[in-house]
């Protein structure tokens, strides 16, 4: 049955995250180890009692120097990937950097190097990343340390707003050690915007091209003994935008002008999130998330969809108890989450029918304890039970996921060296899953330092490839599970004195994935999975960022990735893997003051195959965006911003031939409403240093 949402042109009150979106810039982000005061001369610093000698090499050697200290921030929560994986390749993504932009969940991460995101075109339809040559559905995703992986693997960042957001966590590279099966090529964890203990209101909303209207309205502040946000957003958009059609593409004819049809999309959802601090120290986080969606299917150019529509929803809930455990430095954590994914798909196709429901929850408890001054231990104990029901045609499938992760993190010759040895062992269903990782930092001197991982991570076949027919798509449960060896390497220097910030990283990676699943003609008109040979993925991956003035940022990244079909079909071997282009390069530049500041970004991406054979590609396209914002009344802050995307109008195309939006033109009104001055959200998360 479809869905009616609150849609149209959702107009916001008060927005007090606004002036903190300025004010708490990356300036005062973090303190890079070695430059951190004392706990002693910072009285308002917090200090992290489960040090982490992986984070800061350049330090001395005991216990102080082992700790994390940054001054007035909270050390990373458990599932982070700074916790998680303290010589990953990591970038975190600050949403208060790219705000007044008019941007999805997609569109913020598509800059960051090493990824690539699949999008079928337009608000509301469906997104996918691609980290380091692993499909998408070999990339893990969370919402808060809850996992977003549908029954089939993959994640929708469609079903996101950008609004719930408060920075991404990216880690690019082999995953399984750190967050368990699925991770392939990397994991993005999206952390939602934090409660406030200073009450204030917020609100925001855009309009722009194809009748596009996005909003949302939040409220924080004190709350039985803690603090609370409430957060509503809303969105529509029609989708009609133009595009250009070559009905033959072989040959050398006038392209036509055609306009998108049955392209649009709705939905809304609320965030709820409550934090308090306990006796002893101790914090709880709680988290609850409803989104919901209905969208059109409107086909590729080539097939497209006079009927059929998408109802989708996701109801989420988390909670975490974190704090100290006896007077040894140990830290610990327990986690509960629970998700519930509903699809229906109405209309004339092949995969219509009754709701399917996705179901996941479990556990999670972690210790981190030092052992001596140079070394840190962890723990982790996970269980979760997983189900996917078809009502269509009765179809129903569950199995337990159990796993125990060990990482000891070693500091070695005065805190020059930092060694970070992990294993998993997991049990998914039918599958036993072992993944080995070592990870290593070294200190240069001077800003400068090499960090290096090599290791191992697997994917158990989905729900779907498994046990579920879809349409034309048929199950088997014969699958064995992907698996990838990978390494990588950087070299990185960083650089901060007198309010200027530099840093430069450079680095390489391969990977090796094999038993790749695939679907193949099954006689007589339908498709089934099959475990493939292998493929092979290298590249390089360079960023940089200057921020010589605190009014001035200016950041670029470049990609060059390199894939192989090792599939011994005389057809396919050798050629690139479908979906992966081989260059990608994005600069950004945002300049001035809160009164007028503006800004630009350009994103090209080389041409992709979108066949094994590599007979057919996609061709090359350059996004450029331009931008300004200004705070012209304070008191309650009053933000105007404009945002024109896709200024050349390229008419791009992006996956299997879905066409990708043109020019289009945004507005966006914020008001902030704060019943204090400004201040910084309790206890946010120090962004983690370029450092290495």
């Amino acid at each position: 049955m479809r869905r009616t949402f609150f849609t149209g042109h959702l107009v916001c009150l008060a927005l007090s995250l606004a002036g903190e979106v300025r004010a708490q810039s990356r300036d005062a982000a973090s303190v890079p180890a070695e430059s951190t005061p004392s706990v002693e001369s910072t009285p308002d610093a917090v200090l992290d009692p489960s040090p982490s000698p992986a984070r800061t090499p350049a330090s001395s050697s005991g216990t102080e120097g082992l700790a994390t200290v940054v001054r007035g921030k909270a050390p990373p929560p458990p599932e982070s990937p700074e916790r998680r994986d303290p010589t990953g390749a990591i970038t975190v993504i600050e949403a208060s950097e790219r705000a007044g932009e008019a941007r999805d969940t997609a569109e913020l991460l598509a800059g960051s190097v090493g990824l690539a995101v699949q999008d079928t075109g337009g608000y509301g339809q469906s997104k996918s990343l691609v980290v380091r040559g692993a499909a998408s559905n070999g990339v893990l995703v969370f919402l808060d340390g809850i996992p977003l992986n549908g029954a089939g693997g993959m994640a929708d960042l469609s079903q996101v707003p950008a609004a719930l957001v408060e920075r991404f966590e990216v880690l690019r590279g082999g995953a399984g050690t750190r967050y368990g099966s699925g991770g392939l090529g990397g994991a993005v964890n999206i952390v939602t915007r934090a409660p406030s203990s200073r009450a204030r209101a917020s609100g925001e909303v855009t309009y722009g091209s194809w009748n596009t209207a996005l909003g949302h309205v939040a409220v924080t502040g004190p709350l039985l003994d803690g603090s609370a946000l409430v957060l509503l957003h809303a969105g529509r958009s029609d989708g009609d935008f133009a595009y250009e059609l070559d009905e033959l593409p072989a040959v050398d004819n006038p392209v036509t002008a055609e306009a998108r049809a049955r392209n649009d999309a709705r939905g809304g959802g609320v965030l709820l999130r409550y934090r308090r601090r306990l006796p002893g120290g101790s914090r709880l986080d709680v988290l609850s998330e409803l989104a919901l969606e209905d969208r059109a299917i409107p086909g590729t150019v080539q097939n497209p969809q006079s009927s059929g529509r998408q109802d989708l929803d996701r109801f989420s809930l988390g909670v975490r108890w974190s704090g100290a455990l006896g007077g040894a430095g140990t830290q610990a954590s327990a986690r509960g989450f629970f998700r519930r994914d509903g699809l229906e798909v109405t209309g004339d196709l092949l995969a219509a029918g009754g709701p399917q429901r996705h179901t996941v929850g479990g556990v999670e408890l972690e210790g981190r304890t030092p052992l001596g001054g140079a070394q840190v231990l962890t723990l982790t104990v996970a269980a979760s039970g997983e189900q996917v029901t078809d009502a269509r045609d009765s179809q129903a499938a569950s199995w337990w996921r159990t796993s125990v992760m060990a990482m000891d993190e070693w500091t070695l010759f005065d805190g020059v060296l930092a060694v970070v040895p992990s294993l998993r062992l997991e049990r998914v269903g039918p599958y036993w899953l072992f993944s080995p990782k070592l990870g290593a930092m070294l200190s240069l001197g001077s800003g400068l330092g090499l960090r290096a991982n090599a290791g191992q991570s697997h994917r158990a076949p989905s729900f779907l490839e498994l046990y579920i027919r879809q349409g034309m798509l048929l199950p088997n449960p014969g699958l064995k599970p992907e698996r990838a060896l990978y390494a990588d390497a950087a070299l990185v220097w960083s650089s901060s004195e007198e309010g200027a910030r530099w840093s430069v990283t450079a680095g390489g990676f391969g990977a090796l994935y094999e038993n790749l699943i695939a679907y193949e003609l099954y006689p007589p008109m339908a498709a089934r999975p099959y475990n493939f040979d292998a493929a092979r993925v290298w590249g390089v991956e360079l960023e940089a960022e200057a921020r010589p003035f605190s009014w001035l940022l200016a950041s670029g990244g470049y990609t060059w990735l390199r894939t192989q079909n090792r599939l011994g079909d005389p057809r396919f071997y050798n050629q690139p893997l479908p979906y992966r282009p081989r260059h990608k390069w994005v600069g950004r530049v945002r300049a001035g003051p809160d009164w007028l500041n503006v800004r630009t970004e350009v994103l090209y991406q080389a041409s992709q195959f979108v066949n094994r054979t590599g007979t057919r590609s996609l061709p090359s396209r350059t996004f450029w965006s331009a931008g300004a914002s200004s705070t012209f009344l304070r008191g309650p802050d009053v933000t105007l911003s404009v945002e024109v995307k896709n200024l050349l109008d390229a008419r791009a195309y992006d996956f299997t031939g879905f066409p990708l939006p043109g020019r289009a033109v945004y507005a966006t009104l914020a008001v902030a409403l704060d019943r204090d001055s400004p201040a910084v959200t309790e206890e946010p998360h120090a962004s983690r240093p370029p450092s290495p």
